[in-house]
């Protein structure tokens, strides 16, 4: 990592900070994802300290590009992704899950002076992003949906395939 997405907890003064850093391509390179093939991401963060208190609003937004899961061409994902943290000195890691609305509490040693966020935004941006990566109905590469579903045995009957030398040609029909 570059340093880019780093948050000086000592040199932080009390009172409201603000940081803006970008995330494109490289940044999901760095950490070897090969599923993102692009990214146009904005990170504005919001670093509220108070005492040894340390609240942390990110917000994410933007727009990767995946491989759609049904035809392979490139998907533009948006990104809109919310982080609210609070960052606690010491190692009392607390397994309690927040509840929706709530920051999410992380530790760090007493001795660490800032706070690098771009493990954090890169976990919450690939979280952000569905299982089942796919394009609207009809938006599909029209070439690589002639393969999907029940067309590939309509192009294996153009392809002239005798179903006398397929053993499981039998099979076929069993089902309909």
């Amino acid at each position: 990592m570059n340093g880019e997405f780093i948050i000086p907890l000592n040199g932080l003064a009390a009172g409201e900070n603000e940081f803006s850093w970008h995330a494109g391509k490289e940044f999901f390179e760095d950490f070897e994802n090969s599923e993102i093939l692009d990214a146009q991401l904005d990170a504005d963060v919001r670093v509220e300290k108070s005492g040894r208190y340390i609240g942390v609003d990110c917000y994410v937004e933007g727009e990767v590009v995946v491989e759609c899961d049904r035809c392979l061409d490139d998907l533009v994902m948006p990104v809109d992704v919310e982080i609210r943290l609070s960052v606690k000195y010491g190692s009392e890691e607390s397994s309690e899950e927040p509840q929706p609305g709530e920051r999410e509490v992380i530790f760090i040693p007493e001795t660490q002076a800032e706070l690098d966020m771009s493990q954090i935004i890169y976990d919450y941006v690939c979280l952000s992003l569905p299982m089942q990566r796919v394009h609207e109905d009809g938006e599909c590469n029209p070439e690589a949906m002639k393969y999907y579903g029940g067309a590939v045995e309509e192009v294996e009957d153009e392809a002239g395939a005798d179903a006398g030398e397929n053993p499981f040609a039998a099979l076929k029909d069993m089902f309909r």
